[in-house]
């Protein structure tokens, strides 16, 4: 089956904007929700944005934000996964 691209949903998104780490819970067509952790969206010096680059290796600061983002991840993911 190819992919076909209007089945990939972003269901919530959010954004680290000090390291400019993105974290979304995806879904394809009628699957299981997944968290996805990147891209990274760099700024540049003018103020504007680079392309999207792979999140790779998490700083101490992307663990910090992270970790004050989870319980509203879990929720949020648990509410779109429905009971288990």
């Amino acid at each position: 089956m190819p992919y076909e691209p209007d089945k990939d949903k972003v269901l919530k998104q959010w954004k680290c904007e000090e390291t400019g780490l993105m974290i979304s819970i995806n879904r394809y067509g009628d699957g299981e929700p997944k968290v996805q952790i990147g891209p990274r969206l760099l700024k540049k010096r003018d103020g504007g944005e680079r392309a999207p680059t792979k999140a790779g290796r998490l700083t101490i600061e992307d663990i910090d934000w992270l970790y004050g983002i989870i319980d509203e991840l879990k929720d949020e993911l648990s509410r779109h996964a429905g009971p288990l």
